[in-house]
């Protein structure tokens, strides 16, 4: 009996990365404490970004008519955070609890993909804050439909196939567990 050596066509290289598995995505639990982290550490990212821009713009007070500006300027800023962090795999936040993203076939994000999945992560917070606005909720009552509406989205993972995200199969994207990629 002879072994070749020579490569089967039908058989994966190694450069070649094979798709992730159904027993690689998280849970839901690390996911969602994933998301409190990330906000968490978003305060530093906000509290650097508006003090740039109030002091630059020489605003005086939260209610300065440039407000809706500044939110703009937060957007942008959150944008480039989180393209720059997904194109490289993880966020610091994804980093502590061993989650990575990468497109459906398993590779890394390119810049446009994971600034296509920051766009539809905001379905996280849309839908209740364009019920809020035009009906003139108190703060109590805005909380319990923004907080309702991120459980709602969370548990829809039960019904996605791979028990993803609902913005993350919008996006080709998926959550893995990974450690991390540097230290």
């Amino acid at each position: 009996m002879t072994v070749s050596t020579e490569a089967r066509p039908d058989a994966p290289g190694p450069a070649a990365p094979a798709a992730p598995s159904l027993s690689t995505t998280p849970g839901l639990r690390r996911r969602m404490a994933c998301w409190l982290y990330e906000g968490m550490l978003l305060f530093a990212v906000v509290f650097v970004a508006g003090w740039l821009f109030s002091t630059l713009g020489q605003m005086r007070n939260a209610m300065d008519d440039r407000r809706h500006l500044l939110q703009a300027f937060l957007f942008v800023v959150f944008g480039i955070y989180f393209s720059w962090f997904w194109a490289r795999g993880q966020t610091l936040a994804m980093k502590t609890w061993n989650i990575r993203v990468v497109d459906v076939m398993g590779r890394p994000l390119t810049q446009l993909r994971a600034l296509g999945r920051y766009v539809l992560s905001w379905l996280w917070f849309l839908p209740p804050l364009a019920a809020i606005a035009p009906f003139r909720l108190s703060g109590g009552e805005s909380a319990v439909l923004v907080l309702g509406w991120v459980v709602v989205w969370a548990l829809l993972i039960r019904v996605h196939p791979q028990r993803q995200f609902w913005h993350d199969a919008l996006a080709g994207t998926r959550l893995i567990t990974s450690a991390p990629l540097s230290r």
